[in-house]
């Protein structure tokens, strides 16, 4: 077997508005696969999804419960300078993201803000020199 994610999929409250702050905050296309249900974005060799949160849960076969301030979970997109870092949180503040830590220097030697999108999920937008991207935009890690 081969160690891999393939999908990400986020339960949201409201699918459009979600879909709308993703394409507009983030520049991310929606795929033709998505329909009325679910957006599905390729991010390189991963595919991000929005779904319903209560239809996800349905899908679970759990029961549906408000989600917490903070579920222990972040996601993360990292840029190739500073300056990329800060016009993505510039972005998607003018979208009404809330943002959690503004754009800083990060203890670990880069340079990092966090914001909350509309349904509470968080992302880090980073520069990380240690941790160079392809052409495709994707990290490279020493093997």
């Amino acid at each position: 077997m081969y160690p891999r994610i393939n999908l990400i999929t986020l339960g949201v409250s409201d699918l459009q508005r979600s879909i709308n702050f993703y394409e507009k905050g983030l520049g991310w296309k929606r795929s033709e696969e998505s329909n009325e249900n679910i957006a599905f974005f390729q991010l390189g060799a991963v595919v991000f999804a929005l779904f319903g949160e209560k239809a996800l849960a349905e899908d679970i076969g759990i029961p549906f419960q408000k989600r917490q301030e903070f579920s222990g979970i972040t996601l993360a997109q990292n840029q190739t300078s500073e300056a990329e870092v800060d016009a993505v949180i510039n972005k998607v503040r003018s979208l009404g993201a809330t943002i959690l830590k503004e754009p800083q220097k990060v203890f670990w030697g880069g340079y990092s803000g966090y914001f909350k999108d509309f349904e509470g999920h968080i992302f880090e937008v980073a520069y990380n020199p240690f941790f160079p991207l392809n052409e495709k935009g994707e990290i490279i890690l020493n093997k």
